[in-house]
């Protein structure tokens, strides 16, 4: 037993070495010339075709195209809704050339797993822009409205599996607070859980058995399905319509409570000198200023929601505090 507390000291240096030599970057630079603007690492906690990945792949293209940072490469370090990438962020100490990108998902994430790093252990970089949610079928689904999908949903929540992103984290709590909103008790609904919206997607296109035949996710995550007409939204959770979009919002669709909104933004590790922050505060403000950037937010419906430093920081930790409010509500924590 006195072996347990070194071992995992030796397994957690590993994994932390593992990933800055995927990602090309030198811990034991730090401090001791390590540059963002010459090289910058930007960790995507999820699987590759998720909201995360995509605000990381559209960043690494603005910041490239621009001549930004000289070198920027993008990890992806999946798992407990984002927890495993947070954990491991939180290892990288004074490590000032990476950035993770972060969100209202990983909030919930950290409740439900009881995770012992928080956001606000961070060091807090910028937020950059809202992403809203949409409840989507497929093409041939029976329900054409939302109110065709609660109806069954009511009869029987426990057969008509609902399928997102990890357990307890917005496409979760959507779930949750729209079985709520319709006389459901949210214990009782069937949530099938994805590692990312391309796993999601392939779900809800499968004919198997006990697959969702719905999937709620961020509008990128079905933007190419939706648009191909392989998939149809029922309902976006925005204040207005999205541009383009042919689906109510959950206010016109009879479901005002349901208003959860899907922010993006930058957390680094913690122990970096404020000088350092500023450098990478400075990075992604040049950053949401270029074309590539706002072509991005337009492209996939983001509103800019642009705040950084210590206001980002007081933000994470209210934030923080009302998505445990709604966990517990809805029995999900």
């Amino acid at each position: 037993m006195g072996l347990a507390k070194p071992l995992g000291r030796v397994v957690g240096v590993l994994c932390v070495a593992a990933l800055v030599t995927a990602a090309g970057v030198s811990a034991s630079r730090s401090g001791s010339g390590a540059d963002a603007r010459s090289k910058l690492t930007l960790i995507a906690p999820a699987a590759a075709g998720g909201g995360w990945d995509l605000v990381a792949r559209e960043s690494q293209q603005s910041l490239r195209a621009n001549g930004v940072v000289n070198n920027v490469q993008v990890v992806n370090v999946p798992g407990a809704g984002g927890i495993i990438g947070l954990g491991q962020l939180g290892l990288l100490e004074a490590e000032p050339t990476t950035m993770m990108v972060t969100g209202t998902v990983m909030l919930g994430g950290i409740t439900r797993n009881d995770s012992a790093t928080n956001l606000s252990d961070m060091t807090p970089i910028a937020r950059l822009a809202e992403d809203f949610e949409v409840l989507a079928v497929p093409a041939d689904s029976p329900w054409q409205t939302l109110d065709d999908f609660v109806a069954d949903w009511a009869e029987d929540p426990g057969a008509t599996p609902v399928g997102g992103g990890s357990a307890g984290g917005i496409d979760h709590m959507v779930a949750a607070l729209l079985a709520q909103e319709a006389g459901i008790d949210p214990a009782e609904i069937q949530y099938s859980a994805y590692a990312g919206g391309g796993e999601l997607t392939i779900s809800l296109l499968s004919t198997a058995p006990g697959t969702p035949g719905i999937g709620i996710s961020g509008y990128n995550d079905f933007r190419d399905l939706l648009i191909d007409g392989r998939l149809r939204a029922l309902a976006v959770v925005s204040p207005e319509r999205l541009e383009g979009l042919d689906a109510p919002t959950m206010i016109e669709a009879g479901y005002p409570a349901v208003d959860l909104v899907n922010w993006r933004g930058y957390v680094a590790p913690p122990g970096i000198s404020e000088a350092e922050q500023q450098e990478l505060i400075d990075v992604v403000a040049e950053m949401v200023e270029t074309q590539e950037w706002r072509d991005a937010v337009d492209r996939n419906r983001w509103e800019v929601s642009y705040v950084e430093g210590e206001e980002f920081g007081e933000f994470l930790v209210t934030e923080q505090a009302r998505i445990d409010v709604i966990l517990q509500d809805l029995g999900l924590a």
